[in-house]
């Protein structure tokens, strides 16, 4: 008889399946490129899922995800992804992070390659939307890819925004790609999808759209119980 544990570990395992293939089906990300994981609930023996090093996230196989545990050992699957702690202190650093997607995002490494809107915003808020679903995504500084130390400029950035009052959902990391976590896998894809579709907008349109006042952005965190 299968035990609930298992089945539950079962679930969270299709959930980054079904999620990597849509991004991939869609284009958010390319051949091996991007990582996935969730964050396994301490009733379930805690510890992390993520995507295999070098993984297409279009063709991901339950099986033969890394299941790691809370200190970073791995206990089954493929050797985990190389961005493990980067997004082990994401976890750490947002307690409200329960999944983590990186992709390297077509527009987003675009909009980084032709200079970001400032450190603090890589795009203005240009959407009602952008406001209520993303919020600020501060530039990560270019390192190499998997380096540990980013991991470290991560929950700094995390923990500095945090003491002002602002829950970060996403980073972007310079000519690489967006770092975006969330509740759940759905909600965290989610966020990746406005985030990309606001740098479409931002570079199609010539960087020339004005961004929201701040009057329009208190009315949208007044109606919308959000905090900018």
């Amino acid at each position: 008889m299968v035990s609930s544990v298992a089945l539950e570990l079962d679930s969270l395992r299709a959930d980054i399946c079904r999620v990597g293939r849509s991004l991939f089906d869609r284009g958010y990300v390319h051949g091996s490129t991007g990582n996935i994981s969730v964050s396994v609930p301490a009733v379930l023996g805690g510890g992390f899922l993520i995507t295999p090093t070098d993984a297409c996230l279009g063709f991901l196989e339950p099986d033969r995800l890394a299941l790691v545990a809370p200190d970073g050992q791995q206990l089954s699957g493929d050797r985990a992804s190389k961005t493990l702690s980067l997004h082990r202190a994401i976890y750490h650093a947002a307690p409200h992070a329960l999944c983590v997607i990186h992709t390297h995002s077509s527009w987003l490494v675009d909009l980084t390659l032709r200079g970001v809107w400032s450190q603090e915003d890589v795009v203005p808020p240009i959407t009602p939307y952008y406001v209520m679903k993303v919020g600020h995504v501060p530039l990560v500084p270019y390192r190499l890819p998997g380096d540990p130390a980013v991991a470290d400029d991560v929950a700094r950035i995390i923990d500095e925004h945090a003491a002002r009052g602002i829950a970060l959902r996403a980073v972007m990391c310079d000519r690489l790609g967006p770092q975006v976590w969330g509740e759940t896998p759905a909600r965290a894809m989610a966020t990746l999808e406005e985030l990309e579709q606001t740098a479409c907008l931002w570079l199609r349109g010539g960087c020339t759209a004005a961004p929201l006042s701040p009057a329009q952005i208190d009315a949208l965190c007044a109606q919308f119980e959000v905090v900018w």
